[in-house]
């Protein structure tokens, strides 16, 4: 097959779908591998060491979208992009269609095949988990961050110091990405509280140390907790659907002045109510005297780590999805997001 990987465009965004060894592989197996000229470099990865791998490098996206059959990228198309897709591709990548119905109708418009990395389900995510841990620690990073006064937060250290408060960190959702930033912010001191509806999640949680505490997200212990949080995390996830609302505008606006919100399922649609979408370019807003953090693409601020963390994870899944028989394949086949343009996901439908 051929398989082209074009340089992402959204801002701030430097990830790239393949590391060149993992690339590498695919030529290994037999297969013609494309980059658009320039694709790695944010990365940390010129377009030499794919050359030098086997790798062909194709100048401009035009020509990556015109030689491959399966266009294999990060995040969803857009822009100009979307008038380069074609029926006859096969388009794997993070896709969130759940948020984005207007992405949807176009792709079923353009009539392509789309797989979606966060909708192929084995023994978890495999392809959204990297990612989700990315995002997770970065959370906590952004979140002190707009703590600071010169930020605009409340002048808190998060850890706290001998005669002050520690802060008080508020995570619902104790997956991957959630569970990654109460890490973090066990291990920097903070006061952490984690709310999830499964037993086996709240005991890791507890296991982070003493200043951890799991809880299950009743009504009441949640509006408390969101109330007193310095800094409030949104990490709930449906896996291909839009991401509910746990977290309402009057919940938002009974929290502290200057605190500060991370919504991580900002790609599925948020699930806190102030939420809206940003990008590294802008990544903050206010809302209720509360710092906003949307960014969409959270973990493309680190792209080294990211796209490596990507690759060693996708690399097995391309050589699947590149076989002529890859709708046998039961995993593949139920991650179908839009087929020949049709939605065909239970979560989209």
């Amino acid at each position: 097959m051929r398989i082209a990987i074009p340089k992402e465009i959204k801002p701030q965004e430097g990830r790239v779908a393949l590391v060149p060894d993992a690339a590498a592989e695919l030529v290994h197996a037999g297969h013609e591998v494309f980059l658009q000229a320039g694709a790695g470099e944010a990365s940390g990865y010129p377009d030499s060491r794919y050359e030098r791998l086997g790798i062909q490098i194709l100048p401009d996206a035009a020509a990556i979208y015109e030689k491959g059959e399966m266009i294999l990228k990060v995040k969803e198309p857009v822009g100009p992009e979307l008038e380069l897709l074609q029926a006859r591709h096969l388009l794997f990548s993070f896709l969130h269609l759940a948020a984005l119905p207007a992405l949807t109708e176009r792709l079923c418009a353009i009539g392509l095949t789309a797989i979606a990395f966060e909708t192929v389900e084995d023994h978890g995510l495999p392809l959204l988990a990297p990612m989700s841990n990315v995002a997770g620690r970065i959370a906590i990073q952004a979140g002190t961050h707009y703590l600071h006064a010169p930020a605009g937060g409340k002048g808190l250290m998060l850890g706290g110091l001998p005669g002050t408060r520690r802060g008080r960190v508020v995570i619902i959702g104790a997956g991957n990405a959630g569970g990654n930033a109460a890490r973090l912010a066990a291990g920097m001191g903070a006061d952490v509280t984690v709310f999830d509806k499964q037993p086996a999640k709240l005991e890791a949680m507890m296991s982070l140390g003493p200043n951890v505490t799991a809880l299950y997200p009743y009504r009441e212990a949640l509006d408390k907790a969101v109330a007193d949080a310095d800094l409030l995390i949104g990490a709930v996830l449906i896996p291909g659907a839009r991401a509910p609302r746990v977290v309402s505008r009057e919940q938002v606006s009974r929290m502290q002045p200057g605190g500060v919100i991370v919504d991580i399922a900002v790609d599925q649609g948020g699930c806190i109510e102030t939420t809206r979408p940003t990008t590294w370019d802008a990544p903050v807003y206010s809302e209720c005297g509360i710092s906003h953090f949307g960014v969409t693409n959270i973990p493309g601020a680190v792209p080294k780590t990211s796209s490596s963390a990507l690759s060693a994870s996708l690399t097995p899944w391309v050589l699947r999805l590149a076989r002529d028989d890859w709708r046998n394949d039961s995993v593949l086949r139920s991650a179908v997001n839009v087929d020949k343009g049709k939605v065909v996901h239970p979560a989209l439908l």
